[in-house]
């Protein structure tokens, strides 16, 4: 089975952003950086790829110029075990210029958007009542991050 493998474009930023990415997600690292050589376009030793894994995940992230940016039609999902997680993966991917959008969605410093999805979103939304499901939905659309709680007390609400 083929490998699929995220490519993520910058302008200048790849190795920063990949560096960023590592320290976020555990059991991640840097494996391999390679650089623009005298053929160019770039300045000769100007990082081209880096190549990095999060959590075993091989991700791919290049410095090929401005002409792309990111845009919420691609997005990251990060499955949470509980509310904890949420927090932290919030917090973290938020922090120094990210911004919080809404029903679990945010854009990280670089524009790349992340979903950060407790367990327990899928499990209510999936509920076998669907009134309560309609409750925990509702309840999550007026949400930015994810309050895990507050989906709760929202389905189990009369």
């Amino acid at each position: 089975m083929p490998r699929i493998t995220p490519n993520l474009w910058f302008d200048t930023q790849a190795e920063e952003a990949a560096q960023f990415y590592v320290s976020v997600f555990p059991n991640s690292e840097i494996t391999r950086v390679s650089y623009y050589g005298e053929a160019g376009p770039r300045p000769a030793g100007t990082v081209l790829t880096v190549e990095f894994s999060l959590d075993g995940q091989p991700c791919t992230a290049i410095n090929g110029g401005p002409e792309f940016t990111f845009d919420e039609a691609v997005s990251f999902a990060i499955d949470c075990a509980d509310q904890k997680e949420v927090d932290h993966y919030w917090e973290r991917l938020t922090a120094d210029g990210g911004q919080e959008s809404q029903c679990g969605w945010l854009k990280d410093k670089y524009g790349l958007s992340w979903q950060v999805v407790p367990a327990e979103l899928g499990r209510l939304l999936a509920d076998p009542d669907p009134a309560r499901a309609q409750r925990a939905m509702a309840a999550m659309l007026k949400m930015q991050k994810i309050d895990v709680a507050a989906l709760r007390n929202a389905a189990d609400s009369l």
